[in-house]
């Protein structure tokens, strides 16, 4: 059931048991945007439906924070087009070249929420996405201003916010968390990323695998090493 926190934005609820993540909605007066495509071809299915119950239409762009898994592997699934920043696309190239010579075992070997996720033997596929920026790509889907924009994290070396300024919420994927699998954090990084939130000063801000939350609650949380 899709959750809705603004005007203009709802969001399809993580899943902790198959590490689904938030997936983001972004309704304009001329197109929609989705924020992160899922963790497979399922995933997308489940909140597709989720829209078509809300009565609202599904996405014509979808836009990546990064490159996990979790939230891109659904993206062959995805209606309409996809856009990543250059290093999200170069990693899912690298990954898709890394199943193909070695196969899925190592991948269903990193987390049991993959082997939940693509049980019963569905496939794995990795696609890249149609569109590619680099830096910042301001997108208007009428009366309805999206900002994608690269930068440093803690989490990966290629997320990407996305801030509805309009209804001041800010998409961070999976930014603010540690490095996977340890979850060690940079502090460094974490120290520039609270400053970059805090320049865009969202009234709420989405993180992949939490409810909505203040800005000041995420870094919190962030600098605590969580």
């Amino acid at each position: 059931m899709l959750n809705r926190i603004t005007e203009r934005v709802w969001i399809y609820p993580f899943e902790e048991e198959r590490d689904r993540p938030n997936l983001g909605y972004i309704r304009g007066d001329r197109w929609s945007v989705a924020v992160d495509a899922g963790h497979s071809a399922d995933h997308v299915r489940d909140f597709y439906g989720a829209l078509e119950a809300a009565g609202l239409p599904f996405p014509r762009l979808t836009v990546l924070t990064h490159w996990h898994w979790d939230h891109t592997f659904g993206m062959g699934a995805v209606h309409g087009l996809s856009v990543a920043n250059g290093k999200t696309n170069q990693y899912l190239a690298d990954f898709r070249g890394r199943l193909a010579d070695e196969g899925t075992g190592f991948f269903f070997g990193m987390d049991e929420s993959i082997r939940r996720e693509y049980a019963d033997g569905k496939p794995v596929i990795v696609t890249l996405a149609d569109l590619v920026f680099s830096g910042e790509l301001l997108l208007d889907a009428g009366n309805c201003p999206i900002r994608l924009f690269q930068a440093e994290a803690p989490h990966t070396s290629d997320s990407t916010l996305i801030e509805a300024p309009g209804e001041r919420v800010l998409f961070l994927g999976d930014a603010t968390s540690g490095v996977f699998p340890e979850w060690t954090m940079d502090l460094e990084r974490a120290e520039k990323l609270s400053e970059t939130m805090r320049r865009v000063d969202p009234e709420i801000c989405v993180h992949g695998h939490l409810p909505p939350l203040s800005a000041e609650d995420v870094i919190g949380i962030m600098m605590e090493g969580e």
